[in-house]
């Protein structure tokens, strides 16, 4: 059942659909130090260059380099006509100073700062305050709440719930009658939450991480079908599953952001085969596969240097033979009835 706040707050129909974005999307993590260190000039000159070559939509959070890669991606669009592109940041953690902290515990090489989470509707608030001056701007055209579901909170999930149900939704739906916000959705790695939250909250859209990819369909089937049922558009983060089929010559090391097991790697390295064999590169193959589902608004790619977004530019336009999804499917490597490209 609804929540009593929630039930209270003023909220359009399921559907409303978020400005139109660029089918390739710059996901700014990477921009923010993810993992490494990212030159200040590097990361202006990877923002505009992506903005140079068409990406229109740049993705960010406060806790993507506890601020520093909605700094960055404010700075460099600062010169740039801003109906010219679309902007989605996230609320639901806030940064405070948290003096000789060293970030790397948090994935995100950034010292002196912290991230904690607020699922409140001041914190939600207060967040959304705090991006605003960051990204130079006064308003967002989509709004995520961020990382909610029992994957990140464990046990603490149900009471993480309540409250954003409670407070956090409601208050960013106000936030979006307020035209700070063009349209609100959930951010988040796993499809259990989304199918708790839609039947209890309307969403415009959702941007789901790793789970509806070219190396896996399982864990999205029913969210899938649950957003066309709805008209919920789609944003799709993590194509390459945290670099498994990012590499040119063969799987990485990586996925779901951390390293991947002998079973992983040897279906990974299929795909890769089939690719070779069909005269495909897996790449483009995982850019583009995403986008042939008709919920699926924006594919978004963390980069974080001006080749890496040469390189996505490519993959977008990519010639990927029918032959590739036709092998794919054969061998069972794709669900059945998913779309295809």
């Amino acid at each position: 059942m609804p929540s009593q706040h929630a039930s209270q707050t003023p909220a359009p129909p399921p559907g409303r659909r978020p400005r139109p974005l660029s089918r390739l999307a710059f996901g700014g993590a990477p921009v923010g130090n993810l993992y490494a260190e990212v030159d200040e000039v590097a990361a202006r000159q990877t923002i505009l260059h992506a903005w140079t070559g068409g990406i229109r939509h740049f993705d960010t959070a406060p806790y993507y380099g506890f601020g520093l890669s909605e700094t960055r991606i404010g700075d460099a669009l600062a010169g740039v006509l801003r109906d010219s592109y679309t902007l989605s940041t996230k609320v639901g953690r806030v940064i405070e100073d948290a003096a000789g902290r060293r970030g790397e515990a948090d994935g995100f090489a950034v010292d002196g700062l912290a991230a904690r989470f607020d699922y409140s509707r001041g914190g939600v608030r207060r967040a959304l305050e705090a991006s605003l001056r960051r990204l130079r701007t006064d308003r967002i055209d989509i709004l995520f709440l961020h990382d909610i579901g029992a994957l990140t909170h464990g046990e603490r999930h149900p009471r993480m719930l309540a409250q954003a149900l409670d407070e956090a939704l409601p208050e960013m739906a106000r936030m979006r009658e307020e035209g700070l916000v063009g349209a609100i959705g959930i951010g988040v790695n796993e499809e259990a939450v989304c199918l708790e939250v839609m039947p209890r909250f309307p969403l415009d859209t959702i941007m789901l991480a790793g789970r509806y990819t070219l190396f896996e369909q399982a864990d999205s089937k029913a969210v899938m079908a649950q957003v066309q049922a709805d008209g919920v558009s789609v944003l799709i983060a993590g194509p390459y599953n945290s670099g498994l089929l990012g590499g040119a010559d063969g799987p990485g090391a990586t996925y779901n952001y951390a390293p991947a097991t002998p079973g992983v790697l040897a279906r990974a390295q299929r795909f890769y085969d089939i690719c070779a064999r069909t005269g495909a590169d897996v790449g483009a193959a995982a850019l583009q596969f995403p986008l042939a589902h008709p919920a699926v608004v924006s594919v978004v790619c963390g980069l974080r240097s001006v080749a890496e977004v040469d390189a996505a530019l490519l993959r977008q336009r990519a010639e990927v033979p029918p032959a590739t999804w036709k092998a794919l499917r054969d061998e069972g490597l794709l669900a059945d009835g998913v779309p295809t490209p």
